[in-house]
């Protein structure tokens, strides 16, 4: 397996490239098929933040959830741990919600209304959520 810190870096490097990716003007002005692009890279933005997690989990020897909400478990496991707190746990549960919806509902159904503020806090929310966990780390 490779180092640990090369893959959180790796995943990190992915996260930073999504949010240069989110779009500066109002979701408004996009058309559906835009929209549902960004809203895959919210999906994406949240999935590089699982597997951070997941591998903050396995450097502590802490198990990882399995079944069929182990979406959900991985972020209470993480807050329980003291991998991330529970501040940014409360943050992230609206990325892990938005995730949900996006893989099990239809693109035609996305709000941009519900999205901007996803979009508008995904460099603060990461920015924390990188320090919480090199904290760990170091």
């Amino acid at each position: 397996m490779a180092d640990y810190r090369e893959y959180i870096e790796a995943e990190y490097e992915a996260i930073r490239e999504i949010i240069s990716s989110l779009p500066a003007k109002p979701l408004s002005e996009l058309s559906r098929l835009e929209l549902a692009g960004i809203a895959a890279l919210l999906h994406n933005f949240y999935n590089g933040i699982e597997n951070v997690i997941k591998q903050a989990l396995r450097v502590k020897n802490i198990q990882i959830p399995q079944g069929e909400s182990w979406h959900r478990d991985l972020l209470l496991k993480a807050a329980e741990e003291n991998i991330i707190s529970e501040t940014l746990s409360d943050e992230l549960r609206r990325y892990l919600a938005f995730r949900h919806f996006f893989s099990h509902g239809y693109a035609i159904n996305l709000s941009p209304d519900r999205m901007e503020p996803l979009i508008s806090d995904a460099s603060r929310v990461f920015k924390g959520f990188e320090q919480e966990i090199n904290k760990l780390l170091t």
